[in-house]
């Protein structure tokens, strides 16, 4: 694994193959393989820290989340829904090599002003940049949100 960078997430153990020339690891959301990206490997760490971290239940968590931007179909990396099926966190992953910066958060803001999630979270697996929606303005957040966080 020498050719990918260490990420900060506590270290997990994925289900992988090689098939083609290419890793793939075993999605427990989606019940299949996908190809092993830089950004898909960011994004299933993401995962798997929301749930043993967040307390964040499996089944709440939606990967490619359709997102309407003036009708053009746009799809979020990560939402966590609430009990009601309503975003309460958004998530945008990135790659490793690609810097978290002012257009990463355009983005996921530009998604939320169609979901409306209580929290964005910004990551390429090194750094995280957690915030939560309050009153029209994004304030930072020194931890992850989680599912008993107060609205």
């Amino acid at each position: 694994m020498a050719q990918h960078p260490k990420l900060n997430f506590p270290a997990v153990k994925f289900k992988a193959r090689k098939l083609n020339d290419k890793i793939e690891v075993w999605d427990d959301l989606r019940g299949c393989f996908l190809v092993l990206t830089p950004e898909e490997r960011v994004r299933q760490h993401l995962i798997k820290f929301l749930s043993s971290h967040c307390q964040i239940a499996p089944q709440r968590i939606v990967q490619e989340y359709l997102v309407n931007i003036n009708n053009q179909p746009q799809r979020a990396d990560v939402v966590v829904v609430d009990d009601n099926g309503r975003p309460y966190i958004l998530a945008e992953c990135k790659a490793p090599s690609v810097d978290i910066d002012n257009s990463t958060l355009a983005q996921a803001t530009r998604y939320n002003s169609v979901l409306n999630a209580n929290y964005v979270i910004l990551t390429n697996g090194i750094k995280h940049y957690c915030y939560q929606l309050a009153d029209g303005k994004y304030i930072t957040m020194d931890r992850f949100p989680n599912s008993s966080s107060s609205e």
